[in-house]
């Protein structure tokens, strides 16, 4: 019987490379006589679990680098851009709980894996959707999530069938409080470091970094930039992402107050009740609005220009906030001074005066926010709307608060300043839509209890302590946590299905911890450690002990960065002859520089490009020339 060897390649082991060069020859190579080469197939059986949990099997090229790994990987579950995930290798300590956890427990769990070991090894979805096209036909009910009719024959020649895609695409019950007790949960900065330190070297391919065949790794969303999150074609994305943020709230891997706790507990409820009742599963969305009709009206308003006649005030006219707040800053010996002023916000600095008369002369100070921190510091019930501003200046941050006195000013001055933060005037488009997300975010935690949400029959067998972390189960009885999640449900419990998960990755993304991942470091000329936290637009070091900002750094001021191999130092130089330098603690140095450089990658990417991704970039921005 003639053999397919294909798929077969030789793998030199002392030398942990793949000799894919066939036209080459060994002695070209470099091998000697002495040379072990195995003669092995390129792809194998890989275990991946998912951010919802779950275990996939499937098989994945183990010669080609990580980056073109994850990206057919992503083909197969059918998840659209795939360079915002990347594989990562669970950490010694984080599997030592577990192990601690099964010597005590008689019998072995048997985890419940799905095989997908059948899938084409490349081709992924036969009819699979480029990345954007604005004719593309909608794979998924933007309502409800479930797969749209006309696709599931896509999935004939992919593993994908009707109900594995219901098991990528659908939040499944939660698990039970034992579970969620036995699970990882990081206690300080230090543990979130460790979380980080996994992360596979994308230039290079599981062979060459010590994977072996069967092997169990986490594939998770790995830069915090989900770009053109669209309903109808990224049903296994959005709950992916939404799984994703749901255990990291769960596992306290990010801080968040106890109102915000009950609005993620909420919609976490509001989404296990929809996915579990049969409607959400056959629901069919009636108006459809033709791709093509929607295109073209889109183009018609561009092409007028919307209303034309305001657009020359807009041009010369910088908006401008001004109006009376309070401000707060903190002393160190006595108690807070809260004083009132009148603020004015233009361009992107605040300035404050003695009262509103003597706003044309010279303020009393005037602060640029261009690379604060902007913190939120808030309780709805309490009434309380505060914009705490982390200023950096020498020797660290400076902290001052501004109080609002109704939701409206907030929304509108707490947008200006983030905005602001970033470089931006209110004259950015985006300006509305973040007035709208904060003030849409403020309505959720502002509920009140009413007689017919504790009478609804649903919730009796509500198990409160799945939707919040361990320290409110903790601190508040079973019953008390059910009513409490039933008053903030009120305010979603209109939603679909899928607007309640985007919703909840909304409400993630505007915690202040958001997107951040931890490492730990050793800053040069510094005698001690710090942290430095990673985000899609900055640097944060932050002091180890405290948790507190020291010095933040933005990426749009960024000069260069280089690596220094031998030494293993991460070198970077901003504008304004800025310049730092660190060596990495917690995790091989590669790991930041490449996370720094595929942020940047990421930043250039945009919707009407013909969307095929520039693989050569990414290397070049993340490879570090070794």
């Amino acid at each position: 019987i003639s053999r397919d060897w294909s798929d077969y390649a030789l793998w030199w082991e002392q030398k942990k490379c793949w000799l894919l060069k066939t036209h080459w020859t060994l002695d070209k190579c470099g091998v000697q006589a002495d040379a072990k080469l195995f003669f092995t197939t390129q792809h194998k059986m890989l275990r991946l679990r998912l951010p919802n949990m779950k275990t996939v099997r499937l098989k994945v090229s183990f010669s080609s680098m990580v980056f073109k790994a994850v990206s057919d990987i992503c083909k197969i579950l059918n998840i659209r851009r795939s360079e915002e995930l990347s594989l990562l290798k669970q950490s010694e300590d984080t599997l030592k709980k577990k192990k601690k956890k099964d010597k005590n427990s008689k019998e072995p769990v048997t985890e419940d894996i799905l095989n997908l070991c059948n899938s084409p090894v490349s081709s992924g979805l036969s009819g699979s959707p480029g990345l954007y096209s604005k004719t593309m036909t909608p794979v998924y009910d933007p309502i409800s999530g479930t797969p749209a009719s006309s696709t599931i024959t896509w999935f004939s020649d992919s593993p994908l069938t009707e109900q594995n895609c219901s098991i990528l695409a659908f939040s499944h019950p939660i698990c039970s409080p034992e579970t969620l007790a036995e699970m990882y949960q990081p206690r300080t900065l230090a543990d979130k470091a460790k979380l980080n330190a996994g992360w596979l070297d994308s230039s290079r391919s599981l062979m060459e970094q010590g994977i072996l065949e069967d092997d169990q790794l986490l594939l998770r969303f790995k830069y915090y930039t989900f770009f053109d999150l669209n309903p109808k074609y990224d049903a296994v994305r959005i709950n992916q992402i939404y799984e994703q943020a749901r255990w990291a709230i769960l596992l306290e891997e990010i801080d968040c107050t106890e109102e915000e706790m009950l609005i993620f507990a909420a919609l976490q409820y509001h989404v296990s009740k929809l996915s579990l009742s049969s409607e959400a599963q056959d629901f069919t969305c009636e108006s459809e609005v033709d791709e093509v009709e929607a295109a073209l009206s889109n183009l018609e308003v561009t092409l007028e220009g919307g209303n034309a006649s305001n657009i020359l005030e807009d041009i010369t006219d910088i908006p401008k906030l001004a109006d009376n707040l309070r401000l707060v800053r903190p002393r160190k010996l006595s108690l807070k001074a809260i004083k009132p002023y009148w603020f004015v916000f233009k361009d992107t600095s605040v300035s404050y005066f003695k009262n509103k008369e003597s706003a044309q002369g010279e303020p009393i100070e005037k602060i640029n926010l261009k690379g604060c921190e902007i913190v939120p510091d808030v309780n709805v019930a309490a009434k309380k709307f505060g914009i705490k501003l982390l200023i950096p200046v020498a020797d660290g941050m400076n902290e001052m608060y501004l109080r609002c006195d109704n939701e409206t000013q907030y929304a509108r001055w707490m947008a200006a300043c983030v905005l602001a933060s970033k470089g931006k005037t209110m004259a950015d488009s985006s300006y509305h839509p973040e007035v709208h997300k904060i003030l849409s975010f403020l309505k959720m935690k502002n509920w009140t209890m009413s007689p017919q949400a504790v009478s609804d029959p649903d919730s009796i067998d509500m198990k409160p302590e799945c939707f919040v972390s361990l320290r409110y189960t903790r601190k508040y009885k079973s019953k008390q946590l059910a009513a409490r999640i039933l008053e903030a449900h009120q305010n979603v419990s209109q939603m679909t299905l899928v607007e309640a998960k985007l919703r909840f990755i909304q409400a993630w993304q505007s915690l202040p911890e958001f997107g951040l991942s931890y490492y730990i470091v050793r800053f040069k000329g510094s005698k001690k450690d710090d942290v430095l936290g990673v985000s899609y637009n900055r640097l944060i070091r932050i002091d180890i002990a405290t948790g507190d900002p020291i010095t933040t750094w933005r990426f749009s001021n960024m000069k260069q960065w280089n690596v220094n191999w031998e030494i293993r130092q991460v070198a970077i130089e901003f504008d304004q002859n800025v310049s730092i330098a660190f060596t990495c603690l917690s995790a091989d140095c590669k790991i930041i520089h490449e996370y720094i450089g595929g942020y940047i990658f990421l930043s250039t990417r945009s919707k009407d490009q013909n969307e095929t991704l520039d693989e050569d970039l990414f290397h070049k921005l993340t490879g570090g020339q070794e």
